[in-house]
């Protein structure tokens, strides 16, 4: 009995030093937690959030209640209020500039980490061994996915890699070897750079705002503005104007009605102290001496208007993608924004590599442009709604109205891709909308061109007239010259469609009773045709014009062509005489459509068939599908029609 008692009372006190020892393997784990989440947060500055969740104790409450109609929403005594904020209200949030010298942040390096990876430091590794530990790394890689997914649907790119790399990483030298040794002016024009975000991510917008005040010299950097047009989520609020109060020259200025892209920018612009403003997406970062070449070009022509060149961030892996220069800006003739690279125009100049290149349009990723000129032209067009095309307005009303516009090669400014937009539009239409202002306002009689490939907007066109009462007689003050002469001497590469009746509008073939198709993703440089379901949009506008050409799409710069007996699309030639290979006949009466060269007939070949024109013949090549020449017969499959969806004198 003594025996059992006395082995009772020994597993009693082994099970206690078992407690103990996993007692303290606990407290030990929860130290190193602690110790590595404060390591790695290092780097952060003494009083900042560290989390968006977090607040500061004691904080202050800085956001007052402005009226939009005080007297210091005006640029200046000599410049008129902007009407179109009259109806706002307005919260404030001025920085404190207690801290004058804060403490240097250590930078740190670029560095890509693909989506999946293991590399949280805020949790202590699972066990490696066993199935238990199996199961809980599988757990941990789902919830990871599970997290990515989320992140993606909610800001349309990988929040769960952006939040893993630090607010103030360095990106990669992609600045030409003459750029570094440029000289500029030492009595450059201040800056404010406006930074307009919607319910953005929290380390992309304070990255955005980190790049900019780590690369901007200060003397020129008069401040940065953050303008927050009606944000949801939580992290954009009170944690935000704590964060904004630490940073020295950043303020924060909140509308409590959404005002969309260029409304936004225009309030900021009121707010604005600088001589040249900068209108910055909310997700962009700067390369070093990417300020001073803009306020160089603006300060030497005050209507000038510019843009760095736009280097590309990965929407999943945040990797850097240096744009290849010359690049300017483009549209097309449904309105469509585009950069459009010319690799050839530096081989026959050297001395481009770091000259400023006059360009038709700018992108609003990132636009520099005078505060005044800015007011004077008319700043953004407050007609246009939320988001879409109002770079392309601004642009053809600078260049029409007195101004121009360029690229900066010597400054670079990164933008984030986005896999798709985080938010749906109130209004299906806006897109639409927005381009029938700018149609109807500066286009003239060449806005028929542009309904016929866009026939959603001329559908709401024929039932709703825009209001643009208020941009023709600003217009009209401003002298602003037509867009026949904006086609002509600013951007005469557009090719301009002649669009006779029956030989344009969308190529349907009789056989298939699909529509003759280019995928978009193929890009500007050409590549296979094929079918498709008619899309009844305009988007597969063709157009056979005088020249025997067969050109292809909104903005007519590919050309129907033939590579062996495969029907492609190459680009036009911009002069003539047309190549022959290039010239195509269309018989009315039969709906062939024949190549002159060869004199054979474009017929639809389905994937995996044979011609039924020559059913015996085995050719390997058209097994793949598309369009090929054959000889011809008066198979379906050959006959095609032109079908104009807006007729010429609908528009």
């Amino acid at each position: 009995m003594r025996l059992w008692g006395r082995a009772t009372a020994l597993r009693r006190k082994v099970l206690c030093l078992w407690l103990l020892l996993l007692g303290f393997a606990l407290v030990v784990l929860a130290l190193s937690d602690l110790f590595n989440r404060d390591r790695g947060r290092s780097y952060q500055k003494p009083g900042l959030p560290l989390h968006p969740l977090h607040r500061i104790p004691d904080s202050p409450d800085l956001e007052v209640i402005v009226d939009s109609r005080d007297p210091a929403l005006e640029l200046a005594v000599d410049l008129a209020p902007l009407k179109s904020l009259q109806e706002d209200q307005l919260l404030f949030v001025p920085s404190t500039q207690g801290t004058k010298n804060p403490p240097q942040q250590k930078k740190g390096s670029y560095k890509v980490l693909l989506p999946g990876a293991n590399k949280d430091t805020h949790a202590p590794a699972p066990p490696t061994h066993g199935e238990m530990g199996k199961a809980v790394q599988l757990h941990l890689e789902g919830t990871e996915r599970d997290m990515e997914l989320s992140a993606l649907e909610k800001y349309g790119f990988n929040e769960v890699v952006s939040e893993r790399i630090s607010l103030h990483r360095l990106l990669p030298e992609a600045r030409h070897p003459e750029c570094l040794g440029e000289q500029y002016s030492e009595s450059l024009p201040s800056a404010s750079v406006v930074i307009c975000f919607h319910d953005e991510a929290w380390s992309t917008l304070l990255r955005t705002v980190h790049s900019v005040l780590d690369n901007a010299p200060r003397q020129y950097l008069q401040e940065v503005l953050l303008v927050d047009d009606l944000s949801q989520h939580g992290h954009l609020k009170s944690v935000l104007s704590e964060y904004v109060s630490h940073l020295d020259g950043v303020r924060l200025i909140r509308s409590t009605k959404r005002l969309g892209v260029g409304g936004c920018r225009s309030l900021g612009a009121a707010r604005a102290a600088g001589e040249v403003l900068v209108f910055m997406d909310s997700h962009c970062e700067c390369q070093k001496g990417w300020l001073e070449p803009l306020l160089e070009r603006v300060a030497q022509d005050r209507t000038r208007v510019v843009s760095p060149i736009m280097d590309v961030i990965d929407w999943q892996t945040f990797q850097y993608n240096a744009t290849q220069w010359p690049v300017r800006g483009v549209f097309d003739w449904r309105l469509d924004f585009l950069w459009e690279s010319n690799p050839q125009l530096q081989d026959k100049d050297p001395d481009s590599a770091v000259r400023p290149l006059q360009s038709p349009a700018l992108g609003g990723g990132v636009v520099a442009i005078d505060r005044h000129f800015f007011q004077s032209v008319g700043a953004y067009d407050p007609g246009m709604l939320l988001w879409g095309v109002e770079q392309i307005e601004l642009s053809i009303r600078v260049w029409s109205c007195g101004g121009s516009m360029e690229v900066v090669p010597c400054s670079r400014v990164a933008h984030l891709d986005h896999h798709h937009l985080p938010y749906r539009f109130p209004d299906q239409e806006l897109l639409q909308r927005n381009k029938i202002r700018i149609a109807d306002t500066w286009m003239d009689a060449y806005r028929k061109i542009f309904y016929r490939r866009d026939t959603l907007a001329h559908f709401i066109r024929q039932s709703e007239s825009p209001n643009i009462t208020e941009r023709l007689r600003l217009k009209r003050s401003l002298g602003c010259r037509n867009f026949h002469w904006y086609l002509s001497t600013v951007y005469p590469q557009l090719y301009i469609p002649q669009d006779r009746p029956a030989l344009s509008g969308e190529l349907y073939n009789v056989g298939t009773g699909s529509c003759a198709d280019y995928p978009r993703g193929q890009g500007l440089q050409g590549g296979v045709m094929n079918v498709a379901p008619c899309s009844g949009t305009g988007s597969q506008h063709c157009d056979l014009n005088s020249d025997f050409e067969v050109r292809w799409g909104p903005m007519g710069a590919l050309c129907l062509d033939v590579k062996g007996e495969r029907v492609v699309l190459s680009l036009c030639p911009t002069r003539r005489p047309t190549a022959s290979r290039l010239q195509w006949k269309f018989v009315k009466l039969s709906g062939q459509l024949v190549h002159q060269l060869s004199q054979l007939c474009l017929e639809v070949v389905k994937e995996g068939g044979v011609p039924q024109s020559s059913p015996k013949e085995v050719n390997t090549q058209s097994k793949t599908g598309g369009l090929f020449l054959r000889p011809c017969t008066h198979h379906p499959r050959q006959q095609w029609h032109f079908e104009q969806l807006v007729a010429p004198k609908g528009a």
